[in-house]
């Protein structure tokens, strides 16, 4: 039988690519750049539990920000994964939103995350981060076709396919995205990149003659799902 899963303080290190710990076990272990929304949650949760036993009114508020610390741990859950195979992968859990064709003769697969997703990205492909561009913008639900002026961070990425550019967009709550790795940084294919805060989307941009994978609809799993066609 698998090991049971296990959680690691935040910003503890990976284990590598691969997804594997050190025992060969899967491994989860909570998001980079969630203190600051979990560690009030549950410094609230922890205090009113304690105080419980004395108060009736601490009770009352005990159950509620229990429940919404338990919601926090499990949104800002960031899970090990065994790196999947091709050319392109997915960098962010969710649906597929959208595949569209772009005027450079490039395709852009556009994946829409909900807040019970995953909200850890990763590297679609290894390569050289040449820009990550933080661009500001609003905060309209990221299924929303004026999602595309929403606050966002732009990717690009030289690779063994060329520039390959990605987006994260931040949603109607998610208003806070944080990159985990710098300009020039070298990267992994499935490696960590960042974090967007609650529902989102990413949007990933093909070479020309790259054929998607995928189908609108479809669901996505970050460093494991392919989204190119041989």
């Amino acid at each position: 039988m698998p090991h049971s899963p296990s959680t690691t303080p935040s910003g503890s290190p990976s284990s590598g690519p691969d997804g594997s710990g050190a025992s060969g076990g899967p491994r989860v272990r909570l998001a980079r750049g969630a203190s600051p929304w979990l560690a009030p949650t549950v410094a609230t949760a922890a205090l009113s539990l304690v105080r419980a036993r004395r108060s009736k009114r601490a009770a009352l508020v005990a159950v509620p920000a229990t429940a919404l610390a338990a919601g926090m741990l499990w949104f800002f859950r960031d899970p090990e994964r065994e790196i999947g195979q091709g050319r392109v992968i997915s960098p962010a859990d969710g649906v597929v939103q959208s595949i569209m064709p772009w005027q450079d003769g490039r395709t852009r697969v556009a994946i829409f995350m909900s807040p019970l997703n995953v909200h850890v990205n990763r590297a679609p492909l290894a390569g050289t981060v040449t820009s990550v561009e933080h661009i500001p913008g609003g905060f309209v639900p990221a299924f929303n076709k004026e999602s595309e002026n929403n606050e966002r961070v732009v990717w690009h990425f030289e690779t063994e396919l060329g520039d390959i550019e990605m987006v994260q967009i931040a949603g109607a709550v998610a208003r806070r995205i944080v990159p985990y790795v710098p300009s020039g940084a070298k990267v992994e294919q499935g490696e960590r990149l960042g974090l967007i805060r609650f529902g989102s989307r990413v949007d990933v941009y093909l070479p020309k003659g790259v054929e998607t994978a995928v189908e609108v609809g479809q669901t996505t799993t970050a460093g494991v799902t392919r989204l190119d066609r041989d």
